[in-house]
């Protein structure tokens, strides 16, 4: 009988009631291995009514209550890396140590989070005018959502959750239902730290939950990582109906190479950052910039380095790539590849026939590597979300800029260089969010928050870091004037004397 994920309402696992289920398939075979309760508009209400109901006590908990559950948390997560791991494995079909590393960032937040209590800190004025003081504090906003992608099932909704509700929130996540089992684990563990019923709700779900969400009344903010389309609809949407919104969307991301670039660093960092977790992530660099001369040594050596990556299933130590995620998808990513000759790119590598001896029916695909894009083809304008790198080749560093500058996305980018003063330019110059100097993969460390510009971000804050504690948080400011003492009415004898 298959396994069956179902929601994780009020502290307990709830099964789904809506009759409706989606599979889940091990994308290293190809067989569907479970399925995940999709939930009804009537699932979506009770997960928010726990929420709501559980914001009533935890909104007004002690900062120590909410950081002790937090640390005991960090513990819990820390001894079970491998067993999260190992679930992201089987359902998303990254490499093992792909995986633990994921495990690793979402615990940067709740390391964060444990240390809520200086973020949290209010500011004051005395004395403004006769005594007079002003004060700015800041305070939970209620339940809030979070809708989170397939390709970092446990990292991304860490980004969200933890932080949410340390700040005094409580959450109603809603997880890809193509890889839901992780945020289940990552409930049941909060709960084991000892985390109230209610705080962190798991609901599975599609279209008819995410909707749900949205529409909600109780719902006061939502966070969202996904695809640029579907950000621009959450927050639409939600803005609408009048929340506060984080959507992140897609990604082109660039690394601009000069010609005085350490060559070996550079194609080593294309190829970790192009086919690194098979190029499913936002922050994947799938847009190589040569400039100048550089691009035939360049474009070598990251093919030397390519044809060497061993593909094969995420739970074998010796793969360095695993599958993709669905087969639909795996076919997607061969069309751009198939039709890039066409639309003037050379071919360097074709990875569109590749298959794993043992593993035929997996979601397969190879490394490609396409010279000579050009900003017109499809495999250079839309997201690709594979194992797709393109090249393409400017003569100056100012048409390298104009060239990045004129995407509409604007999530991360990256610089390779030995000038110091181009790297400075670079930084200042580049439109987007997150920039790497000499590092290909600029993910902001927890401290500091994540986001992109232009379509790769809707709404006014970042995920995660000081951003994330004021997205999940509003301010207040209280004025305030009390009489001095010694202007009490007569016969209150307060000890102060009356000859001020």
């Amino acid at each position: 009988m298959t396994k069956t994920v179902n929601h994780w309402i009020g502290g307990k696992t709830v099964e789904g009631t809506s009759g409706k289920h989606g599979p889940v398939t091990d994308p290293a075979t190809g067989a569907v291995t479970t399925q995940v309760a999709l939930a009804s508009t009537e699932e979506v209400d009770a997960a928010v009514a726990a929420a709501k109901a559980a914001y009533a006590t935890w909104g007004t908990s002690s900062l120590a209550q909410r950081t002790t559950i937090l640390f005991r948390y960090r513990a819990l997560l820390d001894a079970h890396r491998d067993d999260i791991a190992a679930l992201i494995t089987a359902e998303h079909g990254k490499v093992h140590s792909d995986a633990l590393g994921e495990v690793a960032r979402g615990l940067e937040i709740v390391e964060l989070a444990c240390g809520i209590t200086t973020q949290l800190k209010g500011e004051l004025s005395t004395q403004v005018s006769s005594r007079v003081d002003v004060s700015s504090i800041r305070q939970s906003i209620g339940v809030v959502a979070g809708i989170t992608p397939f390709n970092f099932p446990a990292m991304v909704p860490m980004w969200m959750f933890p932080l949410a509700i340390a700040c005094g929130n409580t959450f109603v996540l809603k997880p890809s239902e193509k890889d839901p089992s992780a945020a289940n684990l990552l409930a049941e563990l909060a709960a084991e730290a000892g985390l109230p019923d209610g705080v962190l709700n798991v609901l599975h779900g599609d279209k008819v939950a995410v909707d749900g969400l949205l529409n909600h009344p109780d719902v006061a903010a939502v966070s969202f990582v996904g695809s640029t389309p579907i950000a621009r609809y959450i927050h639409a949407t939600a803005s609408a109906n009048g929340k506060r919104v984080q959507a992140l969307g897609g990604a082109k991301n660039h690394m601009l190479v000069l010609p005085d670039a350490d060559l070996d660093a550079a194609a080593d960092a294309a190829v970790s950052a192009a086919y690194g977790s098979a190029g499913e992530r936002c922050m994947a660099i799938s847009a190589v910039v040569a400039v100048g001369a550089v691009g035939d040594e360049l474009v070598a050596k990251i093919r030397e380095r390519a044809e060497k990556i061993k593909i094969g299933p995420g739970n074998d130590p010796t793969s360095e790539m695993g599958p993709l995620i669905t087969a639909a998808h795996r076919d997607k990513v061969a069309s751009y590849v198939t039709g890039a000759a066409a639309q003037g790119a050379e071919v360097v590598l074709d990875g569109t026939g590749h298959t794993v001896e043992g593993f035929e029916d997996g979601h397969w695909i190879g490394l490609s590597l396409l010279d000579k894009v050009s900003t017109d083809s499809d495999a250079y304008k839309d997201e690709i979300f594979g194992p797709v790198l393109c090249v393409l080749r400017v003569e100056t560093y100012d048409d390298g800029i104009a060239l990045m500058n004129a995407s509409p996305f604007g999530n991360g980018t990256a610089i390779f260089t030995r000038d110091g003063g181009a790297a400075r330019r670079f930084q200042l110059e580049v439109e987007a969010g997150m920039v790497g100097v000499n590092v290909p993969i600029p993910v902001p460390v927890g401290y500091h928050s994540f986001g992109g510009w232009k379509d790769s971000l809707f709404g006014d804050h970042h995920i995660y870091g000081n951003d994330g504690v004021h997205f999940y948080t509003r301010g207040k400011v209280v004025t305030t004037r009390w009489p001095d003492p010694a202007d009490a009415p007569a016969g209150v004898d307060l000890g102060f004397p009356r000859n001020h």
